[in-house]
């Protein structure tokens, strides 16, 4: 089936946008219509560079919104699902809005394309796994999530599978490793430690620094997530996305005060987050087989990812 047409919601988040972005510059007759709340994290900044393209369309909306869905839903070949609150301590404080966004907006999502006959992607996360000491997750494992963040993703996932299972709804999932790059917003962990260097404050860090991640340059991920879209298995296929480059905080923090040439005496170890994962690994065996592969070592995306925020001071001067 061709996609010539996509609704892609919480597309002003930092996946989302890059996503748009990238989508846009890669086919020429691909039109894109935006669904964003403009929550904190969600910033039209973050398009501001495509906003007169005649192939993108702005509405700002909640996906929770059923008049809103029963308007642009039908008229977009697939919907790919982005809209989420994703920061694992802000659903420590308070869960509800993760259960708003990322549970209640998923199957209102699901139930307008039900619908109108609508195939749908969902954006997920390797998080939904839990911690594991050995070995890599593959998709078939068992869900495992532990923060609230987590869980109210894999709740949507399993709505997901309902859908298809009971309704024949075409879905694909894709479970993404740690993402970075440009457009990240503030609060999450590698614009951390970049922008409290470049002002000379501590870096915190949780814990003893030894908690390891798989990180995915996020390019990578938007071409991954095109991938599922092309080539993907809408019987409720589900894909994982790393680079299968893992490494631990304290060194990833170390690395970046070196390309900024910062001294290390600026890591301040902090109390650790409650219920925090040890180890994320996840195997990517499923989606190389269709093809893809990282294009971006992490070396070079890392250093890339210094310089956009030591270079665009403009979009994040306000929210730090």
């Amino acid at each position: 089936m061709a996609y010539d047409r996509i609704l892609v919601t919480g597309g002003c988040g930092f996946i989302g946008s890059n996503f748009i972005r990238f989508m846009l510059e890669k086919y020429s007759g691909l039109k894109i219509t935006n669904l964003d709340k403009l929550s904190y994290a969600g910033r039209k900044e973050n398009l501001r560079d495509i906003e007169r393209n005649r192939r993108y369309n702005f509405v700002k909306g909640d996906i929770c919104s059923r008049r809103l869905l029963k308007k642009w839903v039908p008229l977009n070949d697939i919907v790919i699902n982005f809209a989420a609150e994703s920061h694992v301590d802000r659903s420590i404080v308070d869960s509800s809005p993760f259960i708003h966004s990322n549970v209640l907006g998923v199957q209102r999502l699901l139930d307008e394309c039900m619908r109108s006959g609508t195939e749908f992607i969902q954006i997920s996360t390797d998080e939904v796994y839990g911690s594991i000491s050995r070995g890599s997750f593959k998709e078939d494992a068992k869900l495992n999530p532990s923060s609230p963040y987590s869980a109210s993703k894999a709740a949507a996932e399993l709505l997901c599978n309902a859908f298809y299972v009971t309704h024949d709804l075409p879905v694909s999932i894709t479970r993404s490793s740690n993402n970075f790059g440009p457009f990240q917003f503030p609060e999450k962990f590698i614009p951390v430690v970049i922008l409290n260097a470049k002002r000379n404050q501590k870096v915190p860090i949780y814990g003893n620094g030894k908690n390891m991640r798989d990180w995915l340059y996020v390019l990578d991920n938007c071409e991954a997530i095109d991938v599922v879209l092309r080539k993907g298995n809408r019987k409720c296929g589900i894909y994982n996305i790393g680079m299968g480059t893992e490494k631990r905080n304290i060194d990833l923090a170390k690395a970046i005060l070196r390309i900024m040439g910062k001294p290390l005496s600026l890591i301040k170890f902090v109390e650790d987050r409650k219920g925090h994962d040890w180890r994320y690994s996840i195997d990517s065996t499923k989606i190389r087989k269709l093809g893809w592969k990282p294009r971006h070592s992490f070396d070079s995306a890392l250093r890339e990812t210094v310089n956009w925020y030591l270079s665009n001071e403009w979009w994040w001067k306000k929210l730090v």
